[in-house]
């Protein structure tokens, strides 16, 4: 929806005879008229301005979520310019896109497609005060105000993997309130729970890994992304029962202390050691040494949570707070050494299983990883939320149970669950099966083939890690089966649903990671690969020939020869499928873009 100016004069004050109901036609009369005054410009101008398909499709997402049933007519209004137009497809587009909820497609789309076809998309002249820098570049009036028009949304976890969750982290998801809450819920959770399943562990490339995640989730302020802590209620009671551990042990500390203190004979005394520090989530802004300290204190296990990236970004920064190094190998599980200054004693903290979950602003993002090259990107899971331009009903949802008790309560829960894995007798080994092994390396294989293209060889180390952290994923879903159904044998053989589910995420997250990666400056001078190649993928159709892409390219005002070249390497890298002669297949023209469909 078009963002105006607020004008008080506009404003309408309802009198006690005017309905809610009669106030909100209103609204939606006024913004009907606008969409009927665009649609008639491009009708008097008789332009297709959705010559391909994922235009075409997108725009049946902003009139389905802008007007539901009542943008139809529009839909076909905007459609029958298209030179192969039929009305009973495009019914069952629109019908299409009418159950899926736009997938975050705003009406801002319709505004986009028709100023990149040329039409005059402003429907007031009013002299503009000055703007902010992204409205400032508009040439149309108020319209030209809408944030980040030629940015398309990146895609939503599918609704599939929430139907095939394990139980717990269903009913963890079932309190979303859109695609893009959800997907923090269950990125959140995992993240969360990873640092506390006690005894699980996998073999990965050889070694020994647990199920430790780091996650940041990016997002402009007040997009929502402070629903993150409700997933640090699951893990709270762990933490408090540590540091109520923690006390309990300190109280006799001194206790002892006193009593050898005021000992005069301390011949067949020895001095009572100081416990260690329990806890489970450790503040960011700490000392290198204080945070090692702790981790050994807590036989390597912690998780920072931090809802300000910047706390630990400007934690490295410090002059005692720079523990990135310890951090990037607490990823792998790696030896770190430090020493303590008051005994100056040498440590080695052995199998450090840390986990991180950090959000903040694309800024922060820059603050706490200054360039592409740096180590610590790769090791991150990223998740880019998209813009929602809408008000929540803030008091929807059962007044007789907020989300902290619900979060609390399923926190119990997995307290009790926790108890159960640390008394098991031996450690339980997570093993995927033959067939899913296999099925692994070939995505990775292929994904690997596809980003070296699309991103560089930069990106080669977030594409592998990504492997690591699927298996990690897969691990935990997995692991979260005991729940439901109390199996702790080993080996924990994964399930094919939960391989799949761990395989889908990482389709979505490979997304987002590449989001932020361009978004990233690189450390050297070289230039960086410009993002043309997979606009232009992304643009192709879902099956086209020679003369399609070739019409593709003109209108992105990509030289025919480069096209040429785009398309046999995208064949060559499996990004396309050269199926039979001049006829090709894009998997990619799909609403969630997923990579190597299996």
């Amino acid at each position: 929806m078009s963002k105006k100016k607020f004008n008080p004069k506009d404003w309408v004050t309802p009198t006690a005879n005017q309905s809610l109901n009669s106030l909100n036609t209103s609204i939606s009369l006024s913004f009907d008229n606008e969409i009927e005054t665009i649609t008639k410009r491009i009708e008097s101008a008789g332009i297709d301005i959705t010559p391909n398909y994922a235009d075409w499709r997108d725009l049946g997402f902003a009139l389905a979520d802008a007007l539901g049933e009542s943008g139809r007519n529009y839909y076909h209004r905007l459609s029958r310019f298209y030179p192969n137009y039929n009305q009973p497809e495009a019914d069952k587009q629109y019908n299409n896109c009418l159950k899926a909820h736009g997938h975050g497609v705003t009406i801002k789309t319709l505004y986009h497609l028709a100023k990149q076809a040329g039409i005059e998309i402003a429907i007031q002249k009013t002299p503009q005060p000055k703007q902010n820098k992204k409205s400032s570049n508009s040439k149309n009036g108020d319209i030209g105000e809408i944030e980040d028009l030629e940015e398309k949304p990146l895609p939503t976890i599918p609704e599939t993997v929430y139907h095939n969750l394990p139980d717990y982290l269903k009913r963890i998801t079932a309190k979303a309130t859109s695609h893009e809450d959800k997907d923090l819920l269950l990125l959140g959770s995992l993240v969360a729970i990873s640092p506390c399943l006690p005894n699980i562990y996998g073999v990965y490339a050889e070694r020994n890994v647990y199920p430790n995640l780091f996650l940041f989730v990016t997002a402009q302020a007040s997009a929502g992304k402070g629903r993150l802590t409700l997933c640090r209620k699951l893990v709270e009671p762990i933490h408090r029962a540590l540091r109520e551990q923690s006390k309990a042990e300190q109280q006799e500390y001194q206790r002892q202390l006193t009593e050898y203190t005021m000992t005069k004979d301390k011949t067949d005394m020895e001095r009572p050691q100081e416990p260690p520090l329990k806890m489970l989530i450790i503040p960011a802004n700490n000392s290198a040494t204080g945070l090692f300290q702790i981790l050994n204190d807590n036989k390597g296990i912690g998780l920072i949570f931090e809802t300000e990236g910047d706390t630990l970004a400007q934690t490295f920064k410090s002059e005692h707070g720079n523990y990135s190094d310890g951090f990037r190998k607490a990823f792998h599980h790696e030896i770190i050494s430090y020493n303590r200054r008051k005994d100056r004693e040498f440590v080695e903290l052995e199998t450090p299983r840390l986990s991180a979950l950090l959000s903040g602003t694309p800024k922060q993002v820059s603050a706490l990883i200054p360039n592409a090259e740096n180590g610590l990107f790769s090791r991150f899971i990223f998740y880019y939320m998209n813009i929602l331009p809408m008000w929540k009903d803030v008091f929807a949802g059962d007044s007789s149970q907020t989300l902290d008790d619900y979060f609390r309560h399923l926190g119990n829960q997995f307290f009790d669950f926790y108890k159960i894995l640390q008394k098991q007798n031996e450690p339980l080994r997570f093993c995927l099966t033959a067939k899913q092994q296999q099925a692994f390396n070939a995505y990775f294989s292929q994904a690997q083939n596809q980003y070296l293209y699309l991103c560089g060889v930069d990106y080669l180390a977030t594409v592998r890690r990504l492997g690591l952290i699927t298996f990690r994923i897969a691990m935990i879903l997995t692991t979260l089966r005991i729940m439901e159904n109390g199996n702790v044998a080993t080996p924990l053989l994964c399930d094919d649903t939960d391989f799949q589910t761990a395989l889908e995420l990482v389709k979505i997250l490979i997304q987002h990671a590449a989001k932020i990666y361009e978004t990233l400056p690189t450390e050297t001078e070289k230039p960086k690969q410009s993002n043309q190649k997979q606009q232009f993928l992304e643009t192709l159709p879902p099956e086209f020939s020679r003369k399609d892409y070739l019409a593709t390219a003109k209108k992105l005002n990509i030289p025919d020869k480069t096209a040429e070249k785009h398309i046999a390497k995208f064949a060559q890298s499996g990004l396309i499928n050269h199926f039979a002669h001049d006829k090709y297949k894009n998997p990619h023209s799909s609403i969630n873009g997923e990579i190597g469909d299996m």
